[in-house]
């Protein structure tokens, strides 16, 4: 297979796993190691975070414009210590400081995570752990959803997005910084979170991804400069292309598909592939596969 090919096969999957509630990092550790391929380096992870991250920003525009002038309107409000006077500037400001917990998180942990599990190659230990990881966090997600299904039918569930607070914001933030750990899913942690605190899967969905934006910008724009210091090298341009088109193009279906499932469906075709993919991997393991 030629690089492009993989490149394009790469940014297929962290544009579907990056959203679904089924964890972008473990899938980047396992597809390489099923296949043996040699990582693409830095350059190419910079194209599918700018894929996702140009997904998620343009398929919620509308919302993330409304947050940023409502924070903006308020500017004096906010001097004087008071919130927003709009619903839309108050979600905003939620947002922001929702995003603290995985910040202080990232800076404590998450070099010493990216050496454990992005060693090459990936320690057979790293590969269990991040297996075990997914196992129990596709259990988590749907003991949340039945949870959430619970409470609907008793009418203290559903929660609309313009009604969440900031404690919504921390317990949900709180469970985003998990995500550093391969197998656990920003989307899969945070939208488990939601379900919890009584948000209708559509709700927590959504919330997710609007909590996941100043995240994956952030990081987007570190890996950018780092980039940038070095530049992207002649023969992998192309594989920088490839990547972060197919991710991109994917990760936007992957949101409007996500939301759209959900407002029909449970989150059990979720925990199923989690389930099944990390007792896959620790069977593969088990047998001395790539031993």
């Amino acid at each position: 297979m030629t690089d492009i090919l993989k490149a394009i096969v790469l940014g297929v999957v962290q544009g579907l796993t990056e959203f679904l509630p089924i964890s972008s990092s473990a899938h980047l550790i396992y597809v390489p190691w099923l296949f043996g391929w040699e990582p693409f380096g830095l350059a190419f992870d910079v194209a599918t975070h700018l894929g996702t991250l140009m997904a998620v920003l343009i398929y919620f525009r509308n919302d993330l414009l409304a947050m940023l002038f409502g924070v903006l309107r308020s500017w004096r409000r906010l001097l004087r210590g008071q919130m927003p006077d709009d619903q839309m500037g108050k979600l905003g400001l939620y947002i922001a400081l929702g995003t603290i917990p995985a910040i202080v998180i990232g800076l404590i942990a998450e070099s010493a995570i990216d050496e454990y599990f992005h060693q090459d190659p990936v320690s057979r230990t790293a590969l269990a752990l991040s297996a075990i990881t997914m196992i129990a966090m596709g259990l988590l997600l749907g003991a949340a959803d039945r949870f959430g299904q619970r409470n609907s039918r008793r009418g203290t569930g559903d929660r609309e997005l313009h009604r969440l607070g900031l404690r919504d914001a921390l317990v949900v933030g709180l469970a985003q910084s998990f995500a550093l750990l391969p197998g656990v899913s920003r989307s899969g942690s945070t939208i488990t979170a939601g379900l919890f605190a009584g948000m209708s899967r559509t709700v927590a969905a959504r919330f997710s991804f609007l909590l996941g934006v100043p995240i994956v910008l952030g990081a987007g724009l570190r890996e950018i400069l780092d980039v940038a210091r070095d530049g992207i090298p002649a023969d992998e341009r192309g594989i920088f292309a490839a990547g972060i088109l197919s991710a991109f193009l994917v990760g936007y279906v992957a949101i409007a598909g996500l939301i759209q499932y959900l407002s029909r469906h449970s989150t059990d075709i979720f925990v199923i592939y989690r389930v099944v993919v990390g007792l896959g991997m620790l069977m593969l393991l088990a047998v001395g596969f790539r031993g």
